[in-house]
């Protein structure tokens, strides 16, 4: 299939970061019918909105998908006695995401725990770590915030600007973090590369592949544009001037799969969210949120989920990882010299 042509990436830039603004709007509304807690959300929100129900399930479902693979990486004990059990989260285009403060009221927070997106888009996070003492108690009273910078520098959490398709400034970024490579990390990038050049979301993941020998890459986006339904998705976002720059790159579940293994990742595997929902997803939970709200739109919420996936690339130079993921489901791994299964 012919490659469709790019949008130009500058006038995307401004819109795709507007999306932040929509995702935390939905997390709110979620929140507010019951679906999920979260204290901190609504400090990143100017003005609430009420999603229908299916735009409710479909960010939970996202949700829910993204904490019990985060929570399983969390739970993998470390046997090795130098590195103690620290494990890392890095976030790539984080948004106004706010993960990390709930994990501490959790107890769950890593030993570090980075942030990276635009300059535009981590100076108004900082502005707002720095005003609401409910943020600024979670990050440490000692931790440095720059709001004219875009950074906040705190012992066990990092919130830095950079450009992601700078591969040489993820570099730098990563050693002004002091992120360790040794270390297990968990990577998330959600709605993140698929808004990029096909050439640098290769880039971004190869970068991430060579950097990280024990890692989860954990990607969440659209596929499948090239049905009636998809075709519409599209046509709705570029009509917000979001273009999906990547999609015809990977299209499929399996191309998902494929830009993972050729960039090097020893595993990956992807599931469309319909899949995920109905049988990765805890059943009670499941049970529990469907009584929530009346539900009628059963047609549509089957077609928009099958056009979300949740792929997991893994590195396991630790042998940490073997059970990680979706289960009784081969991983499609990389070369066949590979040691790992």
């Amino acid at each position: 299939m012919m490659a469709k042509p790019a949008a130009d990436w500058r006038s995307n830039r401004a819109a795709v970061q507007a999306t932040n603004d929509d995702a935390s709007a939905s997390k709110l509304s979620c929140i507010k019918k019951g679906y999920m807690k979260d204290d901190y959300v609504h400090l990143f929100v100017k003005r609430p909105v009420r999603r229908s129900p299916i735009i409710n399930r479909g960010y939970f479902a996202r949700y829910a998908a993204f904490r019990k693979l985060l929570y399983q990486f969390l739970d993998c004990e470390i046997d090795v006695d130098e590195k103690g059990n620290k494990k890392q989260i890095l976030s790539l285009g984080a948004g106004f995401d706010t993960t990390f403060f709930q994990l501490q009221d959790e107890g769950r927070a890593p030993y570090l725990y980075v942030e990276l997106d635009f300059k535009e888009v981590t100076r108004k996070k900082a502005a707002l770590i720095e005003n609401y003492s409910e943020l600024r108690g979670k990050v440490g009273e000692a931790t440095l915030i720059s709001q004219e910078k875009g950074e906040v520098l705190g012992d066990h959490y990092k919130l830095l600007p950079v450009d992601l398709r700078d591969i040489q400034k993820l570099d730098d970024i990563l050693s002004l973090a002091g992120i360790d490579p040794s270390l297990p990390t968990f990577i998330i990038a959600e709605c993140v590369l698929i808004y990029l050049d096909p050439e640098s979301s290769r880039a971004i993941v190869g970068w991430a592949s060579r950097t990280f020998s024990t890692a989860v890459f954990f990607l969440y986006e659209q596929i499948h544009p090239d049905d009636a339904f998809g075709q519409q998705m599209i046509k709705n976002l570029e009509s917000r001037g979001c273009a999906l720059l990547s999609i015809y790159a990977t299209p499929t579940l399996q191309a998902k799969e494929r830009l993972f293994l050729d960039q090097g990742w020893k595993r990956a595997v992807a599931w469309d969210m319909l899949k995920v929902y109905s049988t990765f997803i805890e059943p009670q939970e499941r049970r529990r949120i469907e009584r929530l709200e009346l539900f009628d739109e059963f047609e549509e919420w089957y077609m928009m989920q099958e056009h979300y996936c949740v792929a997991c690339a893994i590195n396991d130079a630790m042998g940490l990882l073997t059970n990680f993921g979706f289960p009784n489901e081969e991983h499609v791994v990389g070369s066949p010299t590979s040691t790992t299964t």
